[in-house]
């Protein structure tokens, strides 16, 4: 059975960070292209940023230079660094592969605001 699990998320002033989790069970983690993806409240889905098997990693321009993902395959644990948080950031985010296949958890919350 396939279970995604984030973690990580709360209530952050704009500047600050956050350090997101993901955790996967029921796949072969290290094998999979993964991705940390946000859903803005009355928005769609979309993705945040990837990071292939082997540790190569692209982002949105929107977060590009902020946020950095990084993955323990050991683990089957993927990570998503938050820096300089702005309110726009505010989201739920989710994690799943490239092409989302997975069954979405039930993400993270993460809002900015003063």
């Amino acid at each position: 059975q396939v279970q995604l699990v984030e973690s990580g998320g709360g209530l952050v002033q704009p500047g600050g960070s956050l350090r997101l989790s993901c955790a996967a069970s029921g796949i072969t983690f290290s094998i999979h292209v993964m991705g940390w993806y946000h859903q803005a409240p009355g928005k769609q889905r979309e993705l945040v940023g990837t990071i292939s098997r082997d540790g190569v990693t692209s982002y949105a321009d929107s977060v590009k230079g902020r946020f950095a993902i990084s993955r323990d395959n050991a683990k089957s644990t993927l990570y998503l660094q938050m820096n300089s948080l702005k309110p726009e950031d505010t989201a739920v985010y989710y994690c799943n592969a490239l092409g989302s296949y997975f069954p979405w958890g039930q993400g993270t919350q993460v809002t900015v605001s003063s």
